[in-house]
């Protein structure tokens, strides 16, 4: 047996234990790494380690670190009643709302990640609130950024459009950006009728000065609705888990029972245990006035600290995870009682689980894996089925490595059929672009780590499945109909 297939073999061992015996996966991909790189393909410990994400590391531990801080001081909660006033209470169009920002991002040349680095932990603060199923709010923010992602001016468009002209390829970069665009669209508009948002229409408005009215679902952070509200409804149909789930860090709290003396009003506001109505949590409070959140001075420095982070990464391409850490710090130092607990909410386990996985696909990608198993997909003598396939492989690497960098590999490799003219090389450039990048909701992306990361008050396990599920149904069923749509029709 080769070593290229007993790695992949290795590689599907490690799902089934993780999934049956509910180890950490990423616990289990660095021993499988250890065994691989040792036993199959002699890497010493250096060359095992060449493939550990140190940059994502560090994105994810910055930008929990400094989300946990927004959310402890109630900066998040501010940010959330901002967005329902920006669409006059409609909670339906919020999800829309956070597509078309990130797709702005990347349009305009922010790195796919990084976009989803600054709008998921708003998004899915947003989703718990209002219970909104945090899948629909994770995949809504992860597939706007791809939809502007193959933008002429884009990271991912500039990329992708170089290495079809240095191949020397017909190109379109019209027709590229409207591929990514036109899909993630599409993708967006099924997921939002499946996970929830037509109940989110039903609800009609909300109340947008910060008070819960009748048929509101703004709840207060790991408060769950009562029996009988739409968001109950919600939760039964399956959308997902909302609110009342867990994170591993900070426990749910029932919400505080109604005093005998005082009954609640139709517009009263859920208010947390050991909190005075009419505060919000966090530094500050709201003045006395119930459900109106006001800025306070840690408040507006979190949110200078916010825009800082938006102005570093997109002009002057800063790292976003280093960034992010500076930033947490230097709140930490001005309101250490804010942030003592910041730390124990950075997303430890999903740090582990990432960083375990692409250090084993680290190895793959040392020992020659990935190249063997495209070389052997392109030496098929039917180029129709070996598009079909490139394009397969594309999906299926690219849910747990570079995006842009399996791009760069498969292109070149379809060049060979592509010069016999019998394939039309724009649909086929765009399809291996659509495949290659709309799987980055899996939870072994960064993309999808990222959301996964940033959700707040949610049983990260339950969410983490339904992630891997999702992704695993884009990898299966996106990667056929790229083909079928934009490959076939080129036929010559």
């Amino acid at each position: 047996m080769s070593p290229e297939l007993v790695s992949i073999l290795v590689l599907v061992v490690v799902f089934v234990i993780a999934t049956t015996r509910s180890v950490n996966m990423g616990a289990l991909a660095f021993a499988a790494a250890f065994g691989v790189g040792t036993l199959v393909a002699d890497l010493d410990a250096d060359g095992i380690f060449a493939g550990f994400p140190g940059d994502l590391f560090v994105v994810l531990v910055g930008v929990t670190y400094l989300f946990a801080i927004a959310r402890a001081n109630g900066t998040t909660d501010w940010l959330v009643h901002a967005a329902v006033r920006l669409v006059r209470g409609r909670v339906a169009l919020i999800p829309w709302v956070m597509f078309a920002l990130t797709g702005a991002l990347t349009a305009i040349g922010a790195v796919s990640p990084a976009a989803v680095a600054i709008v998921a932990p708003i998004a899915l603060s947003f989703a718990t609130r209002y219970a909104i199923s945090p899948l629909l709010m994770g995949t809504m923010v992860v597939h706007g950024a791809q939809a502007g992602g193959f933008s002429p001016i884009s990271i991912y468009g500039s990329i992708v459009n170089g290495i079809v002209e240095r191949e020397g390829l017909p190109g379109s970069e019209v027709t590229l950006f409207l591929a990514s665009l036109i899909a993630n669209l599409l993708i967006a508009g099924v997921l939002f009728a499946l996970f929830g948002g037509r109940k989110l229409w039903a609800r009609g408005s909300v109340p947008t000065d910060g008070a819960t009215g009748e048929g509101d679902a703004g709840f207060a952070d790991g408060e769950t609705p009562g029996p009988g509200t739409d968001a109950t409804s919600d939760t039964a149909t399956g959308t997902g888990p909302v609110a009342s789930g867990a994170t591993s860090a900070t426990p749910a709290t029932p919400a505080t029972p109604a005093t005998p003396t005082a009954p609640a009003s139709p517009t009263a506001v859920a208010v947390r245990p050991g909190r005075e109505a009419g505060d919000t949590g966090g530094t500050g409070d709201t003045g006395g006035t119930a459900g109106i959140i006001r800025l306070t001075p840690a408040r507006i420095a979190t949110l200078t600290a916010l825009v800082a982070l938006v102005v570093a990464v997109l002009g002057f391409d800063l790292d976003a995870g280093l960034t992010a850490v500076t930033l947490a710090v230097v709140l930490s130092t001005a309101w250490p009682d804010d942030s003592r607990r910041a730390v124990g909410e950075i997303a430890w386990s999903t740090v582990l689980l990432i960083c375990g996985v692409l250090t084993y696909v680290g190895v793959l990608e040392e020992m020659g894996t990935i190249t063997w198993a495209g070389e052997g997909v392109g030496g098929i003598g039917v180029p129709l089925l070996a598009a079909a396939l490139l394009c397969y492989i594309g999906a299926v690497v690219s849910a747990f490595a570079s995006s842009v960098g399996i791009m760069g590999a498969l292109i070149p490799l379809a060049v060979p059929f592509l010069a016999q003219g019998e394939i039309g090389a724009v649909g086929m450039v765009a399809a291996l672009a659509v495949s290659a990048t709309v799987v980055d909701v899996s939870p072994f992306s960064t993309n999808g780590a990222l959301v996964l990361a940033a959700a707040p008050d949610v049983d990260r396990e339950r969410f983490f499945r339904q992630l891997m599920v999702y992704g695993g149904i884009v990898v299966a069923a996106v990667p056929a109909l790229a083909w079928l749509v934009l490959v076939v029709p080129g036929l010559g």
